[in-house]
């Protein structure tokens, strides 16, 4: 799909809509993994960790998603930190499961330097945005 859009508008990157931002795209890559490695979790869990790492890790998304369909840059930067505050809270469910051992040393480590990308991009968002006021 992005390679097409790409392909669609003579090979320059252009930024349509929030789907063609990297925070967005590193984001969802969190939010699949997340999925994926909670099936995993004692299902106890299912109504705690589990239900608290699906949202903040589907809030981060949407957040960027809001952010980028919002008019004045204020309110873009607000949505982006409302996205890494999920993204905090998510980091810190991350070492409570590896804690518990319900996730591997290498699993966490694999998740933890996706959360450290997506901070990075969403930081990168932000401060393109906050040269522009």
């Amino acid at each position: 799909m992005y390679k097409q859009e790409y392909e669609k508008s003579g090979g320059v990157n252009k930024i349509k809509n929030f789907t063609d931002l990297n925070a967005y795209k590193e984001a969802h890559k969190l939010v699949l993994i997340i999925y994926k490695f909670t099936n995993k979790f004692p299902k106890e869990e299912r109504y705690g960790l589990i239900n608290q790492m699906r949202r903040a890790a589907v809030s981060i998304t949407s957040n960027i998603a809001e952010g980028f369909s919002r008019n004045t840059i204020k309110d873009k930067c607000q949505f982006y930190t409302l996205a890494q505050g999920s993204l905090t809270e998510l980091q810190s469910q991350l070492l409570i499961s590896r804690d518990l051992s319900y996730l591997t040393k290498e699993d966490f480590n694999q998740i933890a330097n996706l959360t450290v990308i997506v901070n990075k991009l969403i930081n990168g968002l932000k401060r393109i945005k906050n040269q522009t006021l």
